[in-house]
């Protein structure tokens, strides 16, 4: 079974909201789900080792690239990335791989169910 979660709030709003959707992930990985992840509006913080969060919260990015190692595939807009989050024209780090809205229709006509975030 295909699974894909959208993100597109803000990594370190004040919710909780990005981090369990990366619990979610995780789970979702567990149960020996295919996981995909697309990155878009605010959440494209979520790729960059510039995003930081407070000390006493949880490292979203490092969340991120755990289940990219674990075998997650996480694609980020690519025209979000100079116009949203609080780090625009920042890279994406590795693994977290530029895409268009082409690939992210492609993904939504393959997907056996659909998470927003």
């Amino acid at each position: 079974m295909n699974t894909l979660i959208l993100f597109n709030h803000q990594p370190y709003d004040g919710t909780d909201i990005a981090w369990n959707g990366l619990r979610l992930a995780g789970k979702l990985l567990d149960a020996g789900m295919e996981l995909r992840i697309f990155l878009m509006n605010d959440s494209v913080d979520l790729a960059r080792d510039a995003a930081k969060g407070p000390a006493d919260y949880f490292d979203l990015g490092q969340l991120l690239k755990d289940l990219i190692a674990r075998g997650a595939t996480v694609k980020v807009c690519g025209t979000c990335k100079a116009r949203c989050g609080l780090h625009k024209n920042e890279p994406y780090f590795s693994g977290a791989n530029e895409a268009t809205m082409a690939e992210l229709a492609e993904w939504v006509s393959q997907a056996d169910r659909i998470v927003t975030l």
